[in-house]
């Protein structure tokens, strides 16, 4: 269950802070997800905002992450982290089912993925009948945390509504029993971001403590200047192959804000 829009900025803010970003490093670790530098097999669904090579009506935000990210780029060693493409940017509203546990499922039942899809398309059109059509979602870039795989730029809602409706679309997917019968369960709380990159190879020489400086210059940088906005315009059911892309067809699922 996720917390409360007060609890999520006070944890947001945190994660930004020196002691958060030197803590998350001390378990810092290679991601499974990429190999030599590529991205390797790791499918599933999730339910995201349209990647940025799509999503014209973000691509001033996405422009100032993307430089957030060359910035890491430059200051960081190669081959320790590795950028996503730009391309492939987005803001991941609902995990779902991924990597083994998809596969196993998928195996198991061969019809897991129709019957996901329009469990999704029944969570989604009960979601659309509790909101008003015109709901505005936005939401700010707030810093650059770490996880022990990757570098992520954390984002927080401007309003509590914005936080709401994210909280009630996740709770008509988690809850949902058709899904739960399908295997589907909530196993994170929201952390609203857009992954940056992933952890290489782990150099033995690390400083730990110069790249927690670089992450706090620009997590200085951020506060003093206007927060860059994101602006949610569509929730879409993607099914990824890797972390790179992901794909949908037009029949899928998907919830449209700010309709006029």
């Amino acid at each position: 269950m996720d917390e409360s829009y007060q609890d999520y900025i006070n944890r947001v803010a945190r994660l930004t802070l020196p002691s958060a970003c030197s803590m998350q490093l001390q378990t810092v670790q290679h991601s499974p997800k990429y190999i030599d530098g590529k991205p390797v097999s790791f499918p599933g669904y999730s339910v995201i905002t349209p990647p940025a090579k799509e999503d014209t009506a973000n691509e001033g935000f996405y422009k100032q992450v993307k430089n957030l990210q060359q910035q890491l780029s430059q200051q960081l060693e190669p081959g320790f982290f590795i950028p996503l493409p730009s391309t492939s940017f987005h803001f991941t509203l609902a995990d779902l089912v991924w990597d083994d546990n998809y596969r196993q499922i998928a195996a198991a039942n061969p019809s897991f993925d129709q019957e996901l899809r329009n469990q999704v398309a029944v969570s989604f059109e009960q979601y659309k009948d509790s909101i008003s059509a015109n709901q505005s979602l936005s939401w700010q870039l707030w810093g650059i945390i770490t996880r022990p795989r990757a570098i992520m730029a954390c984002l927080v809602p401007k309003d509590q509504e914005s936080y709401q409706l994210v909280v009630k679309l996740r709770r008509s997917l988690y809850q949902n029993s058709g899904l739960i019968g399908l295997g589907i369960e909530q196993q994170y709380d929201l952390t609203a971001h857009i992954t940056l990159g992933y952890f290489g190879d782990i150099p033995s020489s690390l400083n730990r403590d110069r790249l927690c400086i670089v992450l706090s210059q620009i997590n200085d940088y951020l506060v003093e200047s206007e927060l860059p906005e994101f602006v949610i315009e569509q929730a879409q059911l993607r099914k990824f192959e890797d972390m790179v892309h992901y794909h949908r067809e037009p029949d899928w699922a998907a919830v449209q804000f700010n309709e006029q």
